[in-house]
């Protein structure tokens, strides 16, 4: 089996090579491709990757690479976990919205809206070559915004399904409250790509005891604070929302954090730099305790169930996975990509039965979705009017004169990656 990671040099990367060694069983990897343009993070990542491989006895071949047509040669399966301009674009994404008082926020809101702009090109450009080298390859996409890149990957026809770790954080979270092993918690987990809720929390399974009640009851300060939301409002709401909606629950509070303290951008930039220097010291050969600061935790659990389920069939029977709606949230289009638990196989996704949606989260998952294919719409066709739609349909925007304003700034701050500007 040969695996490509394309955007191999992420620091992220040393993650997801240890859940590659340690279940290897689940996913036996012969040859492991990473991709990148930056040979010199390539070679610091590659090394390391290399080393934990060494360590943990995995017997598969570790290549690097920054020929990505050759990467992806007879790949069975290909990641995508880029970053189109970097942590430089994400500083822009994360600071120039709150000039008018709106989040900054690297996928959420207008820096969102950037973020997107700026990769659906370079993915769908990346997937026609995988699509050249073996037709039949599936693309896991963990590249974000993830509902956007995926809703553009399968409108393409292409074999894909989208990843996120807010799921597997959240029921690792809840096991552990719980005292129980992760795989006893199935998540009724429904939405959008960081716009979800968990409605109810299973034991056993799809069909089994929602202890959803019982968790909040004994658990909901905790949750709370993991959420930097108030315990009272969980109660209110019966349920557990991401942290992403945070972005929506408390727009002005973050606003006026986010204008007093450093942003996430630079917060991981100086941690990019850390996490490099260890990764070329020729004796470390485990993934650093630094390295689960930096985000994505699980994301190796994640990306090895959902590959070999989608490889070989093994895996765990159902995941939370980006897919087609195909009638799943009936108030949503056919070819929204939403984000809920899923029946995964060689086949690919389908989407579990979910139980109707309060309207309170269905309006607001309704309002995102349209934003989100506006969004599409400006990525794939470009122009200054299809941004201004985008932006004014968003929730978190949403008046004309935050628009026009945001979308001259959007529009500054990206010409040198968006090919119509």
């Amino acid at each position: 089996m040969k695996l490509t990671v394309v955007g191999g040099g992420s620091t992220y990367t040393p993650e997801l090579i240890d859940g590659f060694a340690r279940l290897r069983d689940t996913l036996p990897i012969e040859e492991l491709v990473l991709v990148d343009p930056a040979a010199d993070r390539l070679e610091l990542v590659g090394g390391l990757a290399r080393r934990i491989f060494a360590r943990q006895g995995h017997p598969g071949r570790i290549v690097t690479t920054a020929d990505l047509d050759a990467g992806v040669d007879g790949a069975d399966a290909v990641l995508l976990q880029l970053r189109v301009g970097g942590q430089a674009a994400r500083q822009q994404d994360e600071t120039w919205p709150l000039e008018c008082g709106c989040v900054g926020q690297e996928t959420t809101g207008a820096g969102g809206l950037a973020k997107a702009l700026r990769t659906v090109p370079v993915v769908l450009d990346i997937a026609d070559r995988v699509r050249r080298a073996n037709p039949r390859a599936w693309i896991i996409d963990f590249t974000n915004p993830v509902g956007i890149v995926t809703r553009a990957l399968l409108r393409a026809g292409h074999r894909a399904v989208g990843l996120c770790n807010v799921a597997i954080g959240f029921q690792r979270r809840f096991a552990g409250l719980l005292d129980v092993t992760p795989s006893e918690i199935h998540l009724d987990h429904v939405g959008l790509n960081h716009l979800t809720w968990e409605t109810a929390v299973r034991l056993g399974g799809p069909e089994g005891e929602d202890v959803l009640p019982a968790l909040l009851t004994g658990h909901g300060d905790a949750i709370a604070a993991d959420l930097h939301l108030p315990r009272p409002l969980l109660d209110r709401l019966g349920v557990v929302p991401s942290y992403y909606l945070r972005y929506y629950y408390a727009h002005d509070e973050v606003v006026r954090e986010l204008r007093t303290k450093p942003s996430r951008a630079s917060e991981v930039a100086r941690m990019e730099q850390q996490l490099l220097e260890m990764y070329g010291d020729p004796a470390l050969d485990e993934k650093p305790a630094l390295l689960a600061r930096r985000g994505g935790a699980y994301y190796s659990e994640a990306a090895v169930d959902l590959a070999a389920a989608l490889l070989t069939g093994s895996g765990s029977p159902y995941q939370v996975v980006n897919t087609y709606n195909d009638g799943t949230l009936p108030f949503l289009p056919d070819d929204a990509v939403i984000e809920v638990q899923a029946a995964v196989g060689p086949k690919g996704a389908t989407p579990l039965p979910v139980t109707p949606v309060d309207p309170l989260y269905a309006g607001l998952t309704a309002n995102v979705t349209a934003y989100e294919d506006l969004a599409l719409d400006a990525a794939l066709r470009g122009g200054r009017d299809r941004v201004f739609r985008a932006l004014l349909a968003h929730p978190l925007i949403g008046q004309y004169a935050y628009a026009e304003t945001l979308t001259d700034e959007l529009l500054a701050h990206n010409r040198e990656h968006l090919a119509w500007a």
